[in-house]
């Protein structure tokens, strides 16, 4: 039986979690919420600041002569053009230009690298570097994370760290002290506010977790778990694999399969790049023809809904967190699409979703219905495609 690891904040966020919430990230155990309903989580991140474990990310340091070439023919980015200091977001593809999956690159110096995933990926790299003078490296256990979002944690990490973060800019790194500890600092998220994340030794993570909630206190600062995050990265319009998308090299059929270009990742696709990496000839060809698909944000219209609903003697029934499920879609009597993640936005204080369509129904302001259940019932609220994503605050990139 698979046995599930903790984090090396485990024994801070056990203490802190009430309801004994957790759920399973890539063989940790990782907490759910630490409330018994999201609000106080949710609003932390979009008013104060989060604190958030994130350490069972994959990570490997890849290191070497060759380190750049392989991260350049692995990914979908330009690689060489990255500089020391600087974080890539990515995805990565098999031969015929679909997703096996995505994550960040950072440059350390010349031929040092750290790759994060939501899966394991050392197989295929290693399968990739045959020939290469290169080092790849499994860190995930010896690295503890922290994601920290929200607006203040600029604020508070001024407080904490030995080198001011105001001139950090935004998917860029640097290398910094708290508490006298080394720690690196990116300023990277997965929730679509301002953010950082906050890398460290295993043996180092508690000291760090005690002084950001030592000098947030001031601020809001609040534990928030992966529940209130997934609310967080929808308004982001951010897709999770195994959630929105799943891995080219885990699909059962070939309609499981999603591109960079199906999923809105075109700004990540160098094609423009010299030389050979893996997908191109695919990635080139779809570019030219067009996709048949598009992942896009949907907008419950809640007049709509609300009928839906006193049809049956019901106010609107909402989730109190984000629905990982799929929801067909559809056009008159026929389905176009379905919805992979759907939830109510408090900022917004809308229904919205990320959702995969059909062409030509993918285009901003096609009018859709969307999936719900109405007392046992399937029914169908009218929708709007929209642009994602859903929310973006002003100070995010400042």
């Amino acid at each position: 039986m698979l046995q599930l690891k903790t984090t090396p904040f485990h024994e801070r966020t056990s203490a802190l979690c009430q309801p004994q919430n957790w759920r399973k990230w890539a063989g940790y155990f990782a907490a759910g919420s630490y409330d018994h309903t999201l609000d106080r989580e949710y609003w932390a991140i979009r008013n104060a600041a989060a604190l958030i474990d994130v350490s069972p990310l994959i990570k490997y340091v890849i290191k070497g002569k060759d380190a750049a070439a392989l991260l350049h023919r692995v990914t979908t980015r330009n690689i060489h053009k990255m500089s020391v200091g600087q974080v890539f977001y990515t995805g990565w593809c098999d031969e015929e230009g679909k997703m096996i999956d995505d994550g960040t690159v950072t440059r350390f110096d010349e031929t040092t690298f750290r790759l994060t995933s939501a899966e394991p990926n050392l197989r295929w790299l290693m399968m990739n570097a045959v020939g290469m003078d290169v080092e790849i490296t499994e860190v995930t256990d010896d690295v503890a994370a922290l994601s920290f979002q929200g607006p203040n944690t600029r604020k508070v990490l001024n407080q904490v760290t030995e080198k001011q973060v105001d001139e950090l800019k935004y998917f860029r790194m640097m290398k910094n002290k708290i508490n006298g500890i080394d720690v690196t600092i990116s300023r990277t998220g997965y929730t679509g506010d301002l953010g950082y994340e906050i890398w460290m030794d295993a043996k180092d993570a508690l000291p760090i977790w005690d002084k950001l909630m030592e000098v947030g206190g001031d601020y809001g600062i609040a534990p928030v778990g992966i529940l209130a995050m997934d609310m967080a990265r929808v308004e982001a319009g951010l897709f999770m694999l195994d959630v929105d998308y799943t891995s080219a090299s885990h699909a059962w059929i070939e309609p499981q399969k999603s591109s960079p270009f199906e999923l809105g990742l075109d700004w990540t696709v160098a094609l423009d790049k010299p030389g050979y990496f893996v997908g191109r000839r695919a990635l080139e060809r779809e570019k030219r023809e067009g996709s048949t698909w598009k992942m896009v944000g949907l907008e419950v219209d809640w007049v709509g809904m609300e009928k839906l609903f006193a049809g049956a003697g019901l106010p609107p029934q909402i989730p109190g967190m984000a629905v990982r499920g799929s929801l067909p879609v559809m056009v008159g009597n026929v389905q176009v699409g379905y919805a992979s993640t759907s939830t109510w936005s408090p900022l917004l204080k809308k229904y919205i979703a990320l959702a995969h369509l059909q062409k030509p129904y993918f285009e901003v302001g096609t009018d859709v219905r969307m999936e719900i259940t109405v007392e046992h019932h399937r029914q169908h609220a009218p929708a709007k495609v929209v642009k994602l994503p859903f929310y973006e605050p002003e100070w995010k990139k400042k």
